[in-house]
């Protein structure tokens, strides 16, 4: 089981996501009229904060423009964990579709990604402009929708809650030394992870059966009642052509002429155009109907539309993907059962 090589790439998803939510903030700073004289879209990068403060404080050069260096923004991915509060069933398997062809794949495991965005300043005014742009958005979670994985299109809505936010002003040595205000804002992204994508071999059910029995001990339970579904086609598949409209159908007609009835039987289906009938009697090639049957819309239909027969070689030629209705029947045991 272990060893099947895979990689939806989710966490590297993950990462990209909520590093986009803050990839386009900026400040202004104005004069003292209040006047805006200088606009700047706030750098953002990935990595651990140790290293942007290393860079900054080997560049101590005051005489250098500030703002081409701070304010800017780092994150990085600090942690990993179980969330068992998102738990399902973990042999439960869903179905999926990619081009037509079903794929089998196990149900997600919830893991919680936990985040940190480091906010660093030098003007206690560009920290609060960067800050009060974040905080509205979580109330205390926002939703970014990620296609976790492209191959069957799963897409999910991943919250992303703000955990804490903690302030720390560096301020410590002497005029040569760069002030550094950091805001520390902590994330958790509550995303999924899959297993390997297997083509199913499994198919499309054709039949089920559930017994009723007359009671739970399987040694004396008689069996009373089956009940059987099986797919029932609701679009013809083998093109019989069965016969045509003799004359122009309203949406009232429920008696109908067609050229030959030989194909058609009482209480079959047949369908003209995308509108199933049900037939309730035949007379020559009068047909009596009942319209717009399985749910399907009633409609007018012209002179000579083909009329074909939904029957079990339909049924038979149900694949995967289509939609379909189901034929029910119930089967009693009156001596007692099996």
């Amino acid at each position: 089981m272990l060893g099947t090589y895979f990689y939806h790439e989710i966490l590297r998803k993950t990462v990209i996501g909520f590093g986009t939510l803050f990839n386009d903030i900026n400040i202004r700073h104005r004069d003292a009229s209040g006047t805006s004289f200088s606009n700047l879209k706030v750098p953002l990068a990935y990595g651990p904060i140790q290293k942007f403060l290393a860079r900054i404080q080997q560049q101590p050069d005051l005489n250098r423009e500030v703002a081409l260096t701070l304010p800017r923004l780092s994150f990085e991915m600090t942690g990993l964990q179980y969330d068992p509060s998102r738990k399902t069933g973990v042999t439960q398997t869903f179905l999926a579709t990619q081009n037509g062809n079903a794929k089998k794949v196990y149900m997600p495991v919830p893991y919680n990604v936990t985040f940190e965005l480091n906010i660093i300043s030098k003007l206690n005014d560009d920290s609060l402009q960067i800050i009060e742009q974040i905080l509205p958005y979580f109330q205390p979670s926002l939703n970014i929708t990620i296609n976790l994985i492209s191959a069957i299109g799963e897409k999910k809505d991943v919250p992303v809650v703000m955990e804490s936010i903690t302030q720390n002003d560096q301020y410590e040595g002497g005029f040569d030394s760069r002030r550094l205000i950091i805001h520390t804002l902590r994330f958790t992204a509550k995303t999924y992870l899959f297993g390997p994508v297997a083509e199913s071999t499994d198919g499309l059910i054709k039949r089920v059966d559930v017994d009723y029995y007359t009671n739970t001990n399987i040694k004396t339970a008689k069996r009373v009642q089956r009940y059987t579904a099986t797919p029932k086609a609701l679009q013809d598949y083998n093109d019989d052509n069965a016969t045509v409209v003799d004359g122009a159908i309203s949406t009232e007609v429920t008696k109908i002429k067609v050229s030959a009835s030989t194909d058609l039987t009482v209480g079959g289906r047949i369908i003209i155009g995308g509108e199933i009938m049900y037939v309730e009697k035949i007379s020559g090639q009068n047909v009596n109907v009942i319209r717009g049957y399985d749910n399907t819309a009633i409609a007018e239909h012209e002179h000579g539309a083909t009329v074909n027969v939904l029957n079990a070689a339909d049924d038979a030629l149900i694949e995967f993907g289509d939609d379909f209705g189901f034929n029910e029947t119930s089967s009693f045991f009156t001596d007692g059962g099996e």
